[in-house]
């Protein structure tokens, strides 16, 4: 007489999947939601860094020719002839002259790419005038 064995199967069930499968999911969106967060908060740092630069190329006009808006000033040139504006390195911003005097401006960068251009917290622009105020605070 032969005895049959019964084998215990081995495996997960559908259920057990796709339990797997949801929890993989949520945990992806999450993280992918701080990933994006954190590349546009990184992206601001070209923002920064070209507004900065500006200033200080505009603060050395003014030392050498007591004025911002002097036709000697090669930055002052680049910010309001031709195209009017100094793109950022990365290409994200695009930053522009205001209210500029013999001894006033003000600088403002422009979000011109994605994703910066979906930023809500710093409203697509950030700013710094002449006497070193940046604007919104929260993006600084």
């Amino acid at each position: 007489m032969t005895l049959f064995h019964r084998q215990s199967q081995a495996g997960f069930t559908l259920i057990e999947i796709m339990i797997v499968v949801a929890i993989l999911g949520i945990l992806a969106s999450i993280a992918y939601s701080s990933y994006q967060n954190q590349v546009m908060r990184s992206n601001r740092s070209d923002a920064q860094a070209t507004l900065n630069d500006t200033a200080q190329r505009l603060q050395r006009c003014y030392t050498t020719f007591s004025s911002y808006d002097n036709d000697n000033c090669a930055v002052y040139q680049q910010l309001t002839t031709g195209d009017a504006r100094i793109d950022s390195p990365e290409g994200m911003y695009r930053i522009t002259i205001d209210d500029e005097s013999a001894t006033t401006y003000t600088l403002s960068a422009t979000a011109i790419r994605a994703p910066q251009t979906a930023d809500e917290d710093c409203d697509t622009e950030m700013s710094l005038d002449h006497r070193g105020r940046r604007t919104p605070e929260a993006c600084w």
